[in-house]
């Protein structure tokens, strides 16, 4: 048949281990805070510059739905980039009672346009977010 397993016996001595402190730890630790800290400027800049860029297509249906592209309407969609971002959103709708953009997020690249009369009988696909124009 089987053999019995005896019983594990403690092994002696751990208490004469001596702990050693890695080398070169503090140089280590200066590294890793200065590419964190650049890590965060580089995401605090991207944040700040966020900027929204229309397509051909898009800018097109614009001039065709006679919808006025304004710095305040781009300031809107940037800001409502940024937010999105921020969410983890990759396409949204970003909205107001007039107009709808719909937004490819990590590239700030608005896809297309649409005008009140268009959006009262569409269905929004392939978005994962939609915003609030303010």
């Amino acid at each position: 048949m089987a053999d019995r397993i005896s019983p594990i016996e403690p092994i002696g001595g751990l208490e004469q281990i001596e702990r050693v402190q890695p080398v070169g730890r503090k140089e280590s630790s200066g590294q890793f805070t200065a590419m964190l800290k650049r890590e965060v400027e580089r995401s605090t800049q991207e944040r700040e510059s966020f900027s929204v860029a229309f397509s051909k297509h898009a800018r097109t249906r614009a001039e065709e739905r006679g919808i006025e592209v304004t710095p305040t309407l781009m300031g809107q969609l940037a800001s409502s980039v940024e937010r999105a971002s921020a969410k983890g959103a990759t396409n949204i709708l970003a909205f107001d009672a007039t107009r709808a953009f719909i937004i490819n997020v990590p590239h700030g690249r608005v896809i297309t346009t649409m005008s009140q009369e268009e959006m009262q009988e569409n269905i929004f696909t392939n978005i994962d977010g939609a915003v609030l124009l303010k």
